[in-house]
């Protein structure tokens, strides 16, 4: 039998196809997508809620990462460092296992490489204090059903948007797009 981290290189772009992806945006930055089998065979990923007296993104669910601060470094480097940084998981604790679509952000003119890592369940949490309000573990077969097209009013503007809910946390934008990839490539294996 396969394991999760063979399934989802199947599945996945390699990191170095995603690199190669262009995408609209003037600062790269990286996410980690951490993704682990709960014991009853439950695939889940792991998000941030960003603190909500934060000058960008306050209050947002999204994957733990961050911009890429050494030009050379490389994405996937910066994703296990942000990660590390933000929620305590410390690098050789993944397994890079594949890549998704680079995503644009709107306002903050970012261009995201995310890149999924499997990892073991029942890791402790250490959120960074300075950025991350919470550490959510949820299901990916929930956040499936929790889709919908939905109406969201943000500093006063509605738009339409994809949103994801599970546990009565709402995903949407970016990590929404990013999260959309996820489910779509890995249709296969999440039950």
């Amino acid at each position: 039998m396969e394991s999760l981290a063979e399934q989802c290189g199947r599945l996945l772009l390699s990191p170095e196809e995603a690199a190669a992806l262009d995408v609209r945006g003037r600062i790269d930055a990286a996410v980690l997508v951490p993704l682990y089998v709960q014991q009853d065979g439950e695939l889940r990923a792991v998000f941030t809620r960003r603190r909500s007296d934060l000058r960008r993104h306050a209050g947002e669910i999204s994957f733990p990462g961050g911009r890429q601060d050494i030009e050379e470094e490389d994405l996937r480097q910066t994703a296990l460092r942000e990660s590390e940084e933000e929620i305590g998981l410390p690098r050789d604790a993944v397994e890079i296992v594949g890549a998704l679509t680079p995503t644009p952000t709107v306002v903050t003119n970012y261009a995201i490489y995310p890149f999924v890592g499997v990892i073991e369940a029942g890791h402790r949490w250490l959120p960074s204090t300075a950025e991350v309000a919470e550490v959510l573990e949820l299901s990916l077969a929930d956040l499936k059903r929790g889709y919908e097209r939905k109406r969201l009013v943000r500093r006063g503007v509605p738009f339409r948007s994809d949103v994801y809910t599970a546990d009565g946390q709402v995903i949407w934008g970016a990590p929404a797009r990013i999260l959309g990839d996820l489910l779509e490539r890995l249709a296969p294996v999440i039950r």
